[in-house]
């Protein structure tokens, strides 16, 4: 869509200059608005056209069978599937009794602003009916980033060139009817009308809905309130039947005159509470936002935003979509995680129905670090809510035959939610991923009462996991046997390399975490005999290697695999798990995602930078990505190892994932795992950062492209800016007291009135890898 002729290209915002039907569905992902408890899909405020509509709450799901044509032992008996609630957002207009549809008339103007420093929707159009009444409308749009349960819309009307009468409908719209499933596995599953009307009030300038899930038994409550600006005898009435309620307003406006409704919606959801008080939270939250009010909430989101970006912001001088790119990535990875609190932050968000509103790994691979250090306190939430879901990962871990807790391969409230049994039985990395999030947490922010009331609790569980599932041969070395690593095409292999570091850091970070928190660890039964086992099995931990090629195996006898016939290949036949069996995509070297390639990211003290080098080039030319989670990692390793050009093209393929519609299924939501991937290609790619031992480190180099990349980030109570040109970078602690850390193996110590400006050495020269036929970055 950054291509296309009617999108612009700026620092703050994301601008559409011209309604474009044909890629309606991905604006409406483009431009949807969340705070991590309410999701708003950018829809017309009309409602139609629509690509698909989505009023989101997060946890908020059906159940649904998952049928088998064989049963199998330990097969999950049922999938959640994230449902579109009540929505709220729409405010219908006739124009002289005429529907005000764009594919009708005459439409003179059309253009929507995403602002990213203020957090709304904007958008002015002009158009003409098939009668030839012209009318100019605005609106403004906002999901509450300080207002959990409100999103609010101002829409005006004005008259042009001749008197007009006009009614709008603000409605709550309950079970509107959704498009067909394409049969990619990646969509939604279609559940038709899942909720079950059990309240519908209108009053006034009121209105609420209530209903409930049928099988997960969620009740959702909705209400709405209004405020109507307007000539004189304009007049309001509200009705209500099983899905709608509905405030009608009527005017006439002569040529210049406006219309505005203000309209507050509140939002609510609970799997216990009773109706009554269902229906008193929505309208207690309704008064809590009328008595700040529309301007408030525009002030408060304002304030909110500047304090985020003060923390967060990253300056790219030298490439404008980039530079765009990176500031709308961090605004929806904000909006994904900042009021989530306690619940999961899924891979779209709350920006689409894609993956059925799953939660996977990658959001404490990918969505976390990027918050660790911009909001850490949507950090902590949404560990909570891995830990809240303890008891089911306990339950599936006993189910497997294993000790501990197995979390699931992809969910929403706790129960593996996967039918595809080599990803959600075998895909134990997950487990570590968690333990992973939990130590950077900590470290980077010093919470330890965090550490001890919840970390220590998940790092135990998961090192008791990795434990049973693991195993010591007869020479005393330690096999993870029968995992799926990150790459879905090597499935249900031995020794998983990336697998097998992140469980041994798991281990060993269970073992530290009993040894700070005695007491806690009596609480869990954690005796010393138990944690010295821990640390023998990470000690002995085994890592695959071929001596002759000089790599590490991604996993055990990978390369002794037969190469995929990537010429033969063609580029329609990619993504290939759409287009080839996955038993031949298991026993041949090819890759879909960065698996080997991230390990060397994440437990990079296990690499030197040789080791980087040839592991890098030898993967490269293996590695399709047909995931949206492999560019990003790939821009770090590539940058590590000197192939700076390749590293920015793999940077902006990240970048650029749903501005682009690069995998041309941004319509089903954004990738914010691949948003958030940008960041890390940029902080930890060219600004080279790594975590060290508790600390932090800075290997940074720009590529050629760039003339200047300048980032914050908080660690430990303090604030630090980096700021990088080709030949130097400058440290400057903004807030906190001094902090050392290391930049190319120095050491460097800055304080508040002591910027630190060091040399960058140049990069290795090295020849740089090829990728396979067809699939070289798109950045490229």
């Amino acid at each position: 869509m950054i291509t296309h002729r009617s999108y612009t290209v700026e620092p703050w915002a994301v601008r559409e200059t011209a309604l474009n039907l044909d890629v309606l569905a991905q604006s409406e992902s483009v431009f949807a608005l969340s705070n991590g408890h309410v999701g708003w899909r950018g829809n017309l405020d009309e409602g139609e056209p629509h690509g698909l509509p989505g009023s989101y709450l997060n946890g908020v799901h059906e159940v649904h069978p998952l049928p088998y044509a064989e049963a199998g032992y330990g097969y999950p008996e049922s999938g959640q599937t994230v449902i579109n609630v009540t929505n709220g957002k729409i405010l219908r207009l006739l124009v002289d009794d005429e529907p005000f549809d764009l594919r009708y008339g005459r439409l003179v103007a059309h253009e929507r602003v995403l602002d990213l420093r203020r957090g709304v929707l904007e958008r002015t159009c002009e158009w003409t009916s098939p009668a030839g009444s012209t009318v100019r409308v605005r609106s403004t749009r906002l999901v509450s980033l300080t207002q959990r349960a409100v999103a609010a819309v101002a829409y005006e009307v004005e008259a042009v060139g001749s008197r007009s009468r006009v009614v709008i409908q603000s409605e709550l719209v309950a079970n509107e009817q959704l498009p067909g499933s394409d049969g990619d596995p990646r969509a939604a599953v279609a559940l038709e009308s899942p909720l079950e009307q059990e309240d519908a009030f209108a009053a006034g300038s009121r209105l609420r809905l209530v209903h409930r899930t049928r099988r997960s038994g969620l009740r959702v409550a909705v209400a709405a309130d209004h405020t109507v600006t307007g000539p004189e005898r304009t007049t309001t009435r509200s009705e209500s039947d099983r899905d709608v309620a509905r405030l009608t307003v009527t005017s006439v406006l002569e040529p210049g005159q406006t219309l505005r409704v203000e309209k507050l919606v509140a939002h609510g959801w609970s799997g216990t509470r009773s109706l009554p008080a269902m229906a008193d939270q929505v309208d207690a939250a309704l008064a809590a936002a009328a008595h700040d009010g529309w301007q408030g909430l525009l002030d408060d989101q304002r304030a909110h935003l500047d304090d985020f970006w003060a923390r967060a912001d990253v300056e790219v001088d030298g490439d404008e979509e980039i530079q765009q790119a990176v500031r709308f990535a961090l605004f929806h990875v904000l909006q994904a995680g900042a009021r989530a609190e306690q619940r999961a932050i899924p891979a779209k968000g709350l920006t689409g129905s894609g993956y059925d509103g799953h939660a996977f790994w990658d959001t404490e691979m990918f969505v976390l670090p990027v918050l660790t250090h911009t909001a850490p306190g949507a950090v902590a939430e949404a560990l909570r809510w891995r830990y809240n879901t303890l008891d089911e990962a306990r339950e599936r871990a006993a189910q497997l035959g294993l000790g501990g807790a197995a979390f699931p391969w992809r969910t929403i409230a706790g129960p593996e939610g996967s039918a595809y049994w080599p990803a959600g039985t075998a895909a134990f990395h997950v487990n570590a991923d968690i333990a992973d999030a939990v130590v950077r947490y900590v470290e980077a922010t010093g919470d330890t009462a965090f550490e001890r009331e919840v970390g220590v609790e998940l790092l135990v569980e998961t090192a008791r996991l990795w434990r049973s599932l693991g195993h010591h041969d007869h020479r005393g070395v330690f096999h993870i046997d029968g995992v799926t690593g990150p790459d879905e095409y090597s499935a249900v292999a031995d020794d998983n390399t990336y697998t097998n570091l992140m469980a041994r850091a798991n281990l060993l970070a269970a073992a530290d975490a009993v040894e700070r928190h005695p007491r806690r660890a009596e609480q869990l039964g954690v005796d010393e005999e138990e944690s010295a086992a821990w640390r023998d099995a990470a000690e002995a931990m085994f890592l695959p290697y071929n001596h002759e090629l000089g790599v590490h195996e991604q996993h055990a006898g990978f390369t002794r695999y037969q190469r995929w016939d990537f010429a033969g290949t063609r580029p329609d036949q990619y993504p290939l798990l759409l287009n080839f069996p996955y038993f031949d995509l298991y026993r041949k070297q090819v890759v879909k995602q960065a698996d080997l390639v991230l390990a060397m990211y994440t437990c990079g003290a296990h690499f030197d930078d040789e080791q980087v080098a040839r592991n890098f080039a030898y993967y490269e030319p293996l590695t399709v990505r047909d995931s949206s989670l492999s560019a990003c990692c790939q821009a770090v390793i590539a940058a590590q190892a000197g192939h700076l050009r390749l590293a920015y093209h793999y940077t902006a393929e990240a970048a650029l994932m749903d501005l682009a519609d690069l995998e041309h299924n941004t319509r089903d939501g954004l990738h914010i795992a691949s948003l958030a991937g940008t960041w890390m290609a940029l902080v930890a790619g060219f600004g080279g950062m790594r975590r060290d031992g508790g600390g932090l480190r800075f290997a940074p180099r720009l590529p050629e492209r760039l003339r200047r990349l300048a980032f914050n980030l908080q660690f430990r109570d303090r604030r630090l800016r980096v700021e990088i040109h080709a030949d130097k970078a400058s440290y400057t602690l903004l807030a906190g007291p001094p902090l050392t850390f290391d930049h190319h193996g120095e050491p460097v110590t800055v304080g508040t009135d002591d910027p630190a400006v060091r040399a960058i050495p140049r990069a290795p020269i090295r020849p740089t890898p090829a990728q396979p036929p067809h699939r070289a970055p798109h950045g490229g």
